[in-house]
């Protein structure tokens, strides 16, 4: 892993009047590490996600990200433009509900012709020579190129918003319940694939999950959260094999239970 961090998470808290979203998250993540932020619904994970990449805007707090340059930034100091664009190419966004993150009528190749296009590429064989690859890398049929998502299962929309994300080599990508809703084995068939790719490609990624064993099999390292804070930081297989925290033991001991 490289010396310097790629995100810097500072006392990120999110106040909505007098309810806390989070509080006085800090963390940091590293180039092709993969951290999970675990919890129950309600914990705050998901409106931690949301002020990290920038979906939202925190009550207090600094999330800085090293350039391509080298140079480190205070995110929410960045243009408007500057973000989208950041958002477009560098990063990826992973949604619980495909239908989120896909553009739901327009065709497959589209929908991953799309980022090419906001990198700048032009040149239609080429772009659509990728898509057919990307597609082919996230086990879609060739043929089916051509159809819009509407017409795919949720397996297949999710590994579509995966190729649609991942094919402008982003340096970091946020899932938020990237598994929620799917069959189990459609889960497991998801699973083993973003794992790959994660891997292969070196991307350093925060996975949101209320799911330890998504937990266990994606990250290196693992948050858990109650109530908006961080109760509980560490190495996934020493959090979940040796969980100091009485929640984080509640946590594990139901899934051993289940």
């Amino acid at each position: 892993m490289s010396e310097q961090s790629l995100l810097c998470v500072g006392g990120v808290t999110k106040c909505y009047g007098d309810r806390i979203g989070c509080r006085d998250v800090s963390f940091e993540l590293w180039p092709g590490e993969v951290l999970a932020v675990v919890g129950e619904s309600g914990s705050g994970k998901t409106t931690l996600l949301n002020c990290i990449s920038t979906r939202m805007m925190p009550t207090t707090g600094t999330v800085e990200y090293r350039m391509r340059d080298g140079s480190m930034r205070n995110l929410f100091e960045m243009g408007e433009a500057e973000r989208r664009f950041l958002m477009r190419t560098d990063w990826g966004f992973v949604h619980q509900d495909p239908a989120d993150g896909l553009r739901m009528t327009v065709s497959a190749g589209a929908n991953v012709g799309e980022r090419l296009m906001a990198v700048g590429d032009r040149h239609y064989g080429r772009i659509r020579q990728t898509a057919t690859d990307w597609l082919g890398r996230v086990e879609i049929d060739e043929d089916r190129i051509d159809d819009q998502p509407r017409a795919f299962s949720g397996g297949m929309r999710q590994r579509l918003q995966i190729a649609r994300n991942l094919v402008t080599g982003p340096r970091l990508v946020f899932m938020d319940e990237p598994t929620g809703g799917l069959d189990v084995s459609v889960q497991a068939r998801l699973l083993d694939l973003v794992r790959g790719l994660v891997n292969d490609l070196g991307l350093a990624a925060i996975v949101v999950t209320h799911d330890l064993a998504v937990a266990r099999l994606l990250s290196h390292h693992m948050m858990v959260m109650k109530d908006g804070q961080v109760i509980e930081h560490g190495l996934t297989d020493r959090v979940l094999d040796d969980p100091h925290e009485p929640y984080t033991q509640l946590l594990v001991s139901s899934i051993l239970q289940v």
